[in-house]
């Protein structure tokens, strides 16, 4: 029930940023189209800690707030690779170890590295990841965000 809950106020949160509108008809709306939603969710089944994942709450957060720095670095690194007269581009393929045990854990760690730029996961696999990197000097961050990653699953 605390999920549902959770995923009530998130989506009643997310519907107040997007609507901007206060008046008290179109929030007694947005109440009934969250409550909706909660309710075809629970019908279906989809509320659980993979779905709704409220064990993550702060940790989530800090992780997300050093992925942007590492984005913001990453950004500037491949600007100047790519604004260079003569790019030394030496990309290489990595396997990558997956140390987290969720599949949760798996999706944010597979994504974290795709939107940093210079680096795409290419291919997952049970126990490891193929990653393509622009340099090789973007490789040596892939384990410290998967250590990263592992610590906000609390693996």
């Amino acid at each position: 029930m605390a999920k549902a809950v959770a995923l009530g106020v998130a989506l009643f949160v997310f519907w107040l940023a997007l609507s901007g509108h206060y008046t008290p008809f179109l929030l007694a709306m947005g109440i009934l189209s969250t409550l909706l939603c909660v309710f075809i969710a629970i019908r279906m089944g989809l509320i659980d800690s993979e779905t709704v994942p409220t064990q993550l709450r702060g940790r989530l957060l800090l992780y997300w707030a050093w992925l942007a720095v590492e984005i913001v670095k990453s950004n500037w690194a491949v600007g100047r690779i790519i604004l260079s007269r003569r790019p030394n581009l030496g990309q290489q393929f990595v396997l990558v170890p997956i140390t987290q045990s969720t599949e949760m854990g798996r999706v944010i760690f597979a994504n974290s590295i795709t939107l940093t730029p210079g680096t795409v996961t290419v291919e997952t696999a049970e126990h490891a990841m193929l990653v393509h990197a622009l340099q090789p000097s973007f490789v040596p961050s892939i384990p410290d965000m998967g250590e990263r990653v592992s610590s906000v699953e609390g693996a």
